[in-house]
């Protein structure tokens, strides 16, 4: 078998590995009924992820009457994360054909990171009640490296190749977050149709584009 042009692979979580909406929608909604807004079905919740958690939860309350003071928002964020800490898991599951991609580059050696900027100790808690942890060789949060350094910098990018040991990475993800983080370090990205997507995924200015994980193999293959 030909040598895999990557040994190292790094992986955004919400809406690349796992699909999370119906439990992030569940959050978000506790913590919108707490200052009486409306809430936001699962598809709504898809298009409002990406950028953490904060950025997430502005979103939800622009599309929900606008604003509110840094106290309260605060506080609302707080019963998010309370909520979802709870129910991390409860309807969340990975993406149709994720566990056999990994398999498959596993077993071309390549080594797995998980590059997300969901806070770490959640990241971990997904994963660890998916039964999911042990694939990766790193899992770094948008808290990791601390303040300012999360997508769309490259500084989580770096750290992931450096802890893996690699030399050669490229970056799956589904959202500009992923694409311009993987632009600033000068990698190339793969973007998922299916996802969280903040433009249309033929405008994100992905390398490649795949349907389903059953491709992804293939789409480095060729990069």
């Amino acid at each position: 078998m030909p040598e895999f042009p990557f040994d190292t692979i790094g992986f955004d979580l919400d809406g690349t590995l796992i699909d999370t909406a119906p439990d992030l929608c569940r959050a978000v909604n506790h913590a919108l009924s707490t200052v009486g807004r409306s809430p936001l079905n699962e598809e709504a919740t898809r298009e409002v992820i990406g950028g953490g958690t904060r950025a997430m939860l502005s979103r939800a309350l622009e599309r929900t009457g606008g604003k509110v003071e840094d106290d309260t928002f605060q506080q609302l964020y707080d019963a998010l994360i309370a909520h979802y800490d709870r129910h991390t898991s409860d309807h969340s599951i990975p993406y149709p054909g994720c566990l056999a991609a990994l398999e498959a580059l596993e077993a071309r050696g390549c080594r797995l990171a998980v590059v997300t900027n969901k806070q770490e100790y959640l990241a971990r808690k997904l994963l660890d009640e998916l039964g999911l942890t042990h694939r990766f060789d790193c899992i770094l949060g948008g808290d990791t490296l601390g303040p300012g350094r999360s997508k769309p910098k490259r500084d989580m990018l770096d750290e992931a190749l450096r802890l893996c040991g690699g030399r050669r990475f490229a970056m799956v993800g589904d959202s500009s977050f992923d694409v311009r983080a993987a632009r600033a370090a000068q990698v190339p990205v793969v973007v998922l149709r299916e996802g969280y997507h903040d433009a249309p995924p033929d405008e994100l200015g992905a390398d490649a584009l795949i349907g389903h994980f059953d491709e992804l193999v293939a789409a480095l293959e060729a990069l």
